[in-house]
């Protein structure tokens, strides 16, 4: 990704000196195990880790590989030249590359869901918070975009906190799956290599022994690894589409913070645009590219083809890096969001009561008026609403069929909005807990 959406711990993940360190450790791990169990001398073993402090040169590595073809001889080619040749006669013995290149891959996996499960924690802590901010705070619901029945912004961050918290328990899930290694050989039967070898190096490695892996880890679990990535990148677009929404001029119930020195347009210098979440929308459909190429992996000939790898390479840090910025974007976004409580109430009220239909609609079968019946004298009083600007309960008081079912009363306490709220602690138990 490009330096501007991109957080250094993430990138650092995905960067040559990180990925060639892993490969020296598992190269390392494996000659500890041979000389354990007898396959290797100790002493070449142990001169391996002559190079642990050192930094490999990725020039050098760049410079090998373009005469070999062939980026881990290339490595393996540098690694005899800071440990000497004969010492390193017995690095990756019994071994293919892509036991280190699956298993690399598998430990920077690891290591960005481990980023990214942080960064959920803060976006699930800001929303947490602002929930119980605005707990009681009453806007309008809306269904197609269209006025529906109250509702409160506590209710709104307490559903986003939800499906971020769904997301979170995916990608715990997520990372299980993917912490894997393989250090199986040639089409994976550990003829020249003992399991033992393998169940040492995922061990050294926080991860677990691929059960069969052919030559390759079987890419099912990053596809999985993938999807999840999507389906939080759609809970993060999903935040961000309601805010655009709110932001607008015609609603402006909540907009982004706009600091100061801070500028909207650079024609026109009244804006103040949703420059955050918009980027945020376009950052959910960087993420989900990674999808379908990730399943695309899984179908791989025989036991082993490179189709995945150029992809992969691609995919692993495009994804993980454009989603740790996001998510970090979107936990600033709603832990300073302005939330205006007054022009909720004032777009609330903008149809004079009509979104408290239902509530009349119901009084009147409960008093004997059949369904049919009761719709369209309510919908036709409504329709006044909506056609000539009356206001709802005025009509309905005015309206005799309505009244020969309801009195004034009654027909008054239908527009009670703590009616439409009393359920919401409920609704926070649910969600949060009850402590």
């Amino acid at each position: 990704m490009i330096p501007r959406y991109s957080r250094p711990d993430m990138v650092a993940i995905w960067s040559p000196e990180t990925k060639f360190r892993i490969w020296f450790e598992i190269e390392a791990h494996a000659c500890d195990a041979q000389a354990a169990l007898g396959v290797i001398p100790k002493a070449n073993a142990e001169a391996v880790w002559k190079a642990k402090d050192v930094e490999f040169d990725v020039a050098r590595i760049d410079e090998i590989e373009a005469v070999t073809k062939h980026d881990v001889i290339a490595f393996l080619t540098h690694l005899a030249e800071i440990i000497g040749n004969d010492e390193a006669r017995f690095v990756h013995q019994g071994m293919t590359s892509s036991d280190v290149l699956d298993t690399t891959l598998n430990v920077q996996l690891v290591r960005a869901a481990d980023i990214l499960l942080a960064d959920m924690d803060k976006v699930l802590d800001a929303l947490k918070r602002r929930a119980y901010e605005h707990k009681d705070t009453v806007r309008i619901g809306r269904s197609h975009g269209i006025h529906a029945e109250p509702t409160t912004m506590g209710l709104t961050f307490a559903r986003f906190y939800a499906e971020m918290d769904r997301g979170r328990q995916r990608l715990l899930r997520a990372r299980e799956e993917v912490a894997t290694g393989a250090i199986s050989g040639a089409v994976g039967t550990f003829a020249n290599i003992d399991p033992a070898v393998e169940d040492h190096v995922c061990k050294m490695m926080g991860l677990t022994p691929e059960p069969i892996s052919t030559q390759v880890i079987p890419r099912d679990r990053h596809a999985m690894f993938f999807a999840t990535l999507g389906v939080i990148a759609s809970s993060i677009e999903n935040i961000a589409i309601e805010i655009r929404h709110m932001q607008r001029t015609e609603v402006l119930e909540a907009e982004e913070f706009f600091s100061k020195g801070q500028k909207g347009s650079s024609a026109m210098p009244h804006k103040r645009n949703p420059v955050l979440t918009e980027n945020l929308t376009g950052l959910a459909r960087l993420v989900r590219m990674a999808v379908i190429p990730a399943m695309e992996n899984v179908a791989l000939w025989h036991e082993r083809d490179i189709s995945h790898s150029s992809v992969e390479r691609a995919i692993g840090p495009d994804a993980t890096v454009t989603l740790d910025f996001a998510l970090n974007r979107l936990a600033g976004v709603i832990d300073k969001l302005v939330v205006y409580p007054e022009t909720m109430i004032k777009n609330m009220n903008k149809f004079r009561g009509l979104v408290m239909s239902q509530r009349v609609l119901l009084a009147l079968t409960q008093a004997g008026v059949s369904r049919e019946d009761a719709y369209s004298l309510v919908q036709r009083n409504a329709m006044k609403v909506w056609e000539q600007g009356k206001d709802f309960k005025t009509e309905l008081l005015a309206d005799e069929d309505v009244r020969k079912a309801l009195s004034a009363e009654e027909i008054e306490e239908k527009f009670d909005l703590g009616y439409h709220t009393k359920h919401v602690d409920t609704i926070f138990a649910r969600v949060f807990g009850t402590s």
